[in-house]
């Protein structure tokens, strides 16, 4: 194994133990978003929207559906311009030969 692979797999390691620790040493907590708190802390102290959304799904699967969406085609373009930059870097280098990465 080389070198590479060897630090690609404690990464991935890492990345699920990070993952998995806090789910097996407090299973029984609650994780409630801090998004929802702070709904509760503006509705408590007596805050009124000045406008009414345009647009509101019929439930909170659509919603959800909606948010993942909109990530989805955010990390489409991200990459695509990412992929694009660095072709351009890559064409405007012709000695240079593209990485092998496997």
């Amino acid at each position: 194994m080389t070198r590479r692979r060897l630090v690609t797999a404690l990464l991935v390691l890492a990345v699920l133990a990070l993952f998995a620790l806090p789910l097996l040493l407090d299973g029984g907590a609650e994780y409630a978003g801090t998004d929802g708190q702070a709904t509760a802390a503006i509705e408590e102290s007596g805050y009124r929207p000045w406008f009414e959304s345009v647009f509101s799904p019929s439930s909170a699967e659509v919603e959800s559906g909606l948010f993942a969406l909109q990530a989805a085609l955010g990390g489409g373009v991200l990459g695509y311009v990412l992929g694009r930059l660095r072709g351009r870097r890559q064409a405007a280098r012709p000695d240079q030969q593209p990485a092998d990465d496997t």
